[in-house]
């Protein structure tokens, strides 16, 4: 898709998905070790502020989300391209934000090179052991993509493609799931948390983790995957919609852990084959598993996709946070049930 293709144009083909529009990084020097967010009352990024499902105190907030899209959407990281400094900039943002949480690699290291890119490429691959000794065997792998477009054409002199809603948003989402289970372990089934890069060029970092997964013989139950939730949805019944929402009963499970309808069907998702453009399409194709996104762009609620727009300054950080909130209880229901309860259709 090319960078002077209309915006109304481009979302026909992407909107939670992927471009192969190549993007010419530029370099910028490495951050110090960053220090894990704080919430308001002092809640550090590796403790919890409640274990189990309780609601009586909510687990992130808007501060403590913020302080994660303030780095990972920052001018620093000059839009997060595939294999520029500014993605590597991020990688170990990710992997030291997983080891603050009590998340361990999942293989030797959080890095899982990709074999289909031409430049050093990583995923960050972390793991969260289930506690009960025979679910533990069957994996759930929670994942989003965190690379983005890089630098494009100025527009009113800005020529960094932020990627805050796309998909820093998912990344934030990602890192405070992975601080609640690192922290609580309360999951019997085993968690996988997967941040991808090369999405942008053709959903090559999942496509690449599937595959190396598939063939490690994992057991994997179900994939769960966050794209473009920066902003609320408008009008809707529902707080998220979920791509493939007719190919499985996600939907159904979601709702009944949520306690609440916190997942509805968006029409236009299915017109435009969303199931299909973002990172849980390779895992559906090469395990046959249900595997879906969560999203929160509709085409109508966000006017700055793959722009230089697209900045932390457009997002709702409290819409965030009550995203992670709401999903806490949905994860662990699903990672806790006897059975497996999501089928494919």
């Amino acid at each position: 898709m090319k960078r002077n293709i209309l915006v109304l144009l481009s979302l026909l083909f992407l909107a939670c998905g992927t471009t192969k529009m190549v993007q010419t990084p530029n370099n910028t020097s490495a951050p110090s070790t960053p220090t894990p967010p704080t919430g308001p009352d002092g809640l550090k990024a590796g403790t919890s502020g409640f274990s189990g499902t309780s609601k009586k105190m909510a687990f992130t907030d808007a501060e403590i989300i913020g302080a994660h899209m303030d780095f990972l959407a920052s001018d620093d990281l000059k839009g997060r391209d595939t294999g520029s400094e500014g993605i590597e900039m991020a990688a170990r943002y990710i992997e030291d934000h997983f080891k603050s949480y009590g998340v361990r690699p999942y293989f030797k290291t959080f890095r899982d090179t990709l074999s289909n890119f031409k430049k050093p490429a990583y995923n960050v691959v972390g793991l969260v052991e289930g506690n009960d000794p025979a679910l533990k065997n069957e994996y759930i792998l929670i994942g989003a993509h965190y690379d983005h477009i890089g630098v494009v054409k100025p527009v009113n002199g800005d020529y960094i493609a932020n990627g805050a809603n796309d998909n820093a948003s998912g990344t934030a989402t990602i890192l405070e799931l992975a601080r609640y289970f690192g922290s609580n372990k309360t999951n019997k089934r085993s968690i996988i948390f997967a941040l991808f890069s090369a999405e942008e060029k053709g959903l090559l970092g999942s496509e690449h983790l599937a595959r190396k997964l598939k063939e490690l013989d994992v057991d994997l139950y179900t994939m769960l995957n966050f794209e473009m939730t920066g902003v609320p949805l408008h009008g809707k019944k529902y707080d998220l919609y979920i791509t493939g929402y007719e190919m499985s009963n996600l939907a159904e499970v979601s709702n009944k852990y949520a306690g609440e309808n916190l997942v509805g069907y968006l029409p236009t998702a299915k017109e435009y084959d969303l199931f299909k453009r973002s990172d849980n399409y390779p895992f559906y194709k090469v395990f046959g598993v249900p595997s879906h996104t969560y999203c929160t762009f509709d085409f109508e609620n966000f006017a700055y996709y793959h722009k230089p727009d697209d900045e932390n300054s457009e997002m709702d950080f409290g819409h965030m946070a009550s995203m992670v909130n709401k999903m806490i209880p949905v994860l662990e229901g699903i990672a806790n049930a006897a059975l497996q309860e999501i089928k494919i259709k």
